[in-house]
C-alpha cells in the first residue's frame, strides 16, 4: 500500500489574528451557536462536558509530549497525534457511544447499572455466567468512582495552570488555588445546583464557541494541519514508532475521550436525541477544530508545547481564558460529581450499596439529589489526587487506566444486551468486538501508566468494587438467615385466630424484607404481646429492574386473612422509595379502604449482625466489615420515609 506523502510546510511568517478579528470571530460563533435549539442543547452541554469539553486543556499537549519523547516536536509527529485524536474522537465517541452504545437503554435510563438491570444479573442463581456478569458489572461501576475523583482534579488543575503562561512566578499558587476552588466545589453540593445550574448551559454554549474560535485562529496560522484529517496520517505514524511510544502516544491521546461514559450515564436525565444533538452539532465540530488549531500553533511554533491550548489565544485573553476554563472546568467537575450521586443511587436501590442519608436538593427536578458520605470521600479523593500529584502532567498519567476498562466492560455488556434483544449475534459480535478490540488497545496502552499514577483511580475503584461485593454477599447471607426464622404464612392466621385473644385498635403496618411470610418483627411482637391490631399491614418495597414504575402499577394488595394484607409497594432504580406516599397513593386508589395513615403504628425490626466461624459464608472479618457497615447504613425509617413519631422498633439478632 502506498501512504500519502508527509508534507512540508513553508517556514512563512505565520498570519497574525489580532484583537479586532479575534472578537468578531467569536461574537459570531456564539451566535451561531445561539440560533441553533439552544433549550435541548445548552441542557445537556453539562453533561457532556463532563470530561470531553475540558479535555482540549490537556489531551493534545500530552499527547505530543508522548509523540515527541524526549526529543523536539516534528510536524509528522503533530499531524500524526491530531489525526489520532481526531479518529478516537468520531470512532469511540461519535460512532461507538452516541450512534451505538446510546441505544441500549433501559427505559431511557444508561450507564453500566441500567445494563445490569437489562441483564438480570441483580438476582442471577449463584454459579451462572450472570452472577459473574454482576462481578464485573459491579468492577465497573466502581471504576466511575475512581473516574469521579480524578476528573475533577485534572480539570481544575490545568485551568489554573494557564496562569503560568504569562506569570510564571504564579507557578507556586496553582495547586492552592485549585485546591480552594475544588474545596468551595464540593461544600456548593449541599446547598443543590438548581440554581447555578440555570447558567450551566449557556456558559458550556459559549466555552465552545471559544473553543471552535481559538481553534480557527490556530488553523488560519497552519492551514495545512487540515490534510491530518486522513486517519492515514495517525497510521503512519503509530507503526514507524517504536512500540513503548506508540503506546504512550495512545495512551495520552485517549485522554481525549474519556467522556463517553459519562455522557451514556446522563442520558436517562436529557435523553437520546439531545445528547446527541449537542455532540454532533456543537461539542465534535468545536474539539475538532481547537484540537486542530492547537495542531496548527505546535507547527509554527513547537515550543508552545508546554500549554498550546493557551498559547492559541492573544497575549490580552489568557487571564480572561483562564477564567473561562476554570469555569467550565467547575461545570465540568460538577457533572461528574452529580453522576456519582446518582450512580451511588442506584447502587443503594439495587441493594450494591449499604442505605445513604440521600437529600433531595430540591422537588421539581429529578437527579437533583446530594450524598453527603460520598461527596466527601470522592473530595478527599480530588483533594488528595491534586495535592499527590501537583500538576496536571503529572496527573495525566493517572488518569485514563479506569476509564478505558470502563469502556470495555460497557462495550461487552451492550453487546450481550443486544444479542439479548434479539439482534443477530454474528452482527452484534463483529460490531462489538470491534470495538471492544480499540477498547483493549487503549486499555493496554494506558497501562504503562500504572506505575506513574494509574494505581490511583483503579486503588480507589478497587476499594469500592470490594465494598459493593461484600455489601452484596452479606446481604444475601442476612436473608438467608431470615428465611430459617421467618415463620410461613400459615401460622400466622393460625396464631391470629387461636393465640391472640384480644385485638388492639388500629392499624399496624409491619414492614418485610421478603414478600411472603412473616416479619421478624411481627414474630417478636405477637411473642411477646400475645395481641395482633385490627388490621394489620405488611409492607414490603420491591424495586424493580426498571428505572421506574408508574403510579398505577406502584402497590399490588393480597389479603392473607381477615384483617392481614399484605402489600408489594414496587419502585423503579431511579425512584425513590417512600412508604407513606406508596400508602397514601394506594389509598387513593381505593385498595385500602378505611385506612387513617395518620393514626398508624409502624414497627419496624433492627438487626444486630453477629459473625460466627462456624456458620458457612464469607470470611469472619469480612462478615465483620458487613456488620460495620449495617451498623452504619441510615436506619429503614428514616431511608423509607417513615413518620419518625409513628415509628417502634424491635431488635433482632442474626448470625451469618
Amino acid at each position: 500500500m502506498i501512504w500519502p506523502p508527509r508534507p512540508h510546510f513553508q517556514h512563512s511568517c505565520p498570519v497574525l489574528m489580532n484583537k479586532q478579528r479575534l472578537i468578531p470571530l467569536i461574537v459570531a460563533t456564539a451566535l451561531f451557536m445561539e440560533n441553533m435549539d439552544s433549550t435541548v442543547i445548552a441542557t445537556s452541554l453539562p453533561a457532556i462536558a463532563a470530561d470531553i469539553g475540558t479535555s482540549p486543556l490537556y489531551a493534545l499537549k500530552e499527547a505530543a509530549k508522548a509523540a515527541a519523547h524526549g526529543g523536539p516536536l516534528t510536524h509528522s509527529a503533530v499531524l500524526g497525534v491530531v489525526s489520532l485524536i481526531l479518529w478516537a474522537l468520531i470512532l469511540i465517541i461519535s460512532v461507538k457511544y452516541a450512534m451505538l452504545i446510546l441505544r441500549a437503554d433501559n427505559r431511557g435510563e444508561g450507564g453500566i447499572v441500567a445494563l445490569l438491570a437489562l441483564l438480570s444479573a441483580r438476582n442471577a442463581a449463584p454459579g451462572t455466567w450472570r452472577s459473574h456478569l454482576l462481578v464485573v458489572g459491579l468492577i465497573g461501576a466502581a471504576l466511575l468512582y475512581g473516574d469521579g475523583a480524578i476528573t475533577p482534579a485534572i480539570s481544575v488543575l490545568s485551568a489554573i495552570e494557564g496562569l503560568k503562561v504569562d506569570a510564571p512566578s504564579l507557578t507556586p499558587a496553582v495547586v492552592p488555588l485549585t485546591v480552594v476552588i475544588l474545596i468551595g466545589l464540593f461544600f456548593m453540593q449541599k446547598q443543590g445546583t438548581g440554581f447555578i445550574g440555570k447558567i450551566f448551559g449557556p456558559v458550556m454554549l459559549f466555552w465552545f464557541a471559544v473553543l471552535a474560535a481559538l481553534g480557527i485562529h490556530g488553523i488560519v496560522k497552519a492551514p495545512g494541519v487540515l490534510v491530518a484529517l486522513s486517519p492515514f496520517y495517525a497510521f503512519d505514524f503509530l507503526i514507524h514508532q517504536d512500540f513503548h511510544v506508540s503506546f504512550a502516544i495512545l495512551g495520552a491521546a485517549f485522554l481525549a475521550v474519556t467522556g463517553g461514559e459519562a455522557m451514556y450515564a446522563d442520558m436517562g436525565h436529557f435523553g437520546r436525541f439531545p445528547i446527541r444533538l449537542a455532540w454532533f452539532a456543537v461539542c465534535l465540530p468545536a474539539l475538532v477544530l481547537n484540537y486542530f488549531g492547537q495542531a496548527g500553533e505546535l507547527i509554527n511554533d513547537p515550543n508552545s508545547i508546554d500549554n498550546p491550548f493557551f498559547q492559541l489565544a492573544p497575549n490580552w485573553a489568557h487571564y480572561p481564558l483562564v477564567l473561562l476554563a476554570t469555569l467550565a472546568t467547575v461545570i465540568a467537575s460538577q457533572a461528574i460529581i452529580s453522576g456519582v450521586f446518582s450512580l451511588t443511587q442506584q447502587s443503594i436501590q439495587l441493594g450494591f450499596l449499604p442505605r445513604m442519608h440521600i437529600q433531595h436538593t430540591t422537588s421539581d427536578a429529578i437527579g437533583q439529589i446530594y450524598v453527603p458520605l460520598v461527596n466527601w470521600l470522592l473530595a478527599a479523593g480530588t483533594l488528595g489526587a491534586v495535592l499527590a500529584f501537583g500538576t496536571s502532567d503529572a496527573l495525566a498519567g493517572a488518569y485514563g487506566i479506569a476509564v478505558s476498562l470502563l469502556m470495555a466492560i460497557t462495550t461487552l455488556l451492550a453487546a450481550l444486551v443486544a444479542i439479548q434483544w434479539g439482534y443477530s449475534p454474528i452482527l452484534v459480535i463483529a460490531v462489538n468486538g470491534f470495538f471492544f478490540i480499540i477498547d483493549a488497545i487503549f486499555f493496554a496502552a494506558n497501562t504503562e501508566k500504572l506505575f506513574e499514577g494509574g494505581w490511583f483511580p483503579l486503588l480507589l475503584a478497587a476499594a469500592v468494587a470490594f465494598l459493593m461485593m461484600t455489601w452484596r454477599g452479606g446481604v444475601k447471607l442476612v436473608e438467608k438467615a431470615r428465611a430459617k426464622l421467618r415463620q410461613p404464612e400459615e401460622d400466622l392466621i393460625e396464631t391470629a385466630v387461636n393465640k391472640c385473644s384480644a385485638r388492639l385498635p388500629g392499624t399496624a403496618v409491619f414492614l418485610a424484607s421478603a414478600p411472603r411470610g412473616v416479619p421478624l418483627a411481627l414474630t417478636q411482637f405477637v411473642k411477646h404481646n400475645h395481641v395482633l391490631h385490627e388490621r394489620v399491614l405488611l409492607v414490603t418495597v420491591q424495586i424493580e429492574e426498571l428505572p421506574r414504575i408508574s403510579d398505577e402499577d406502584r402497590a399490588e394488595v393480597m389479603e392473607i386473612s381477615p384483617g392481614i394484607t399484605r402489600i408489594i409497594l414496587h419502585y423503579g432504580f431511579m425512584q425513590y422509595p417512600t412508604i407513606y406516599e406508596g400508602l397514601k397513593l394506594t389509598c387513593r386508589q381505593g385498595k385500602l379502604p378505611g385506612i387513617d395513615l395518620s393514626d398508624v403504628t409502624y414497627y419496624i425490626g433492627r438487626e444486630t449482625i453477629i459473625p460466627r466461624e462456624d456458620v458457612p459464608g464469607m470470611w469472619v472479618w469480612r462478615e465483620s466489615l458487613f456488620a460495620f457497615l449495617q451498623r452504619n447504613a441510615e436506619r429503614s425509617a428514616a431511608f423509607f420515609g417513615v413518620p419518625t413519631g409513628q415509628v417502634v422498633e424491635f431488635g433482632t439478632e442474626i448470625e451469618i
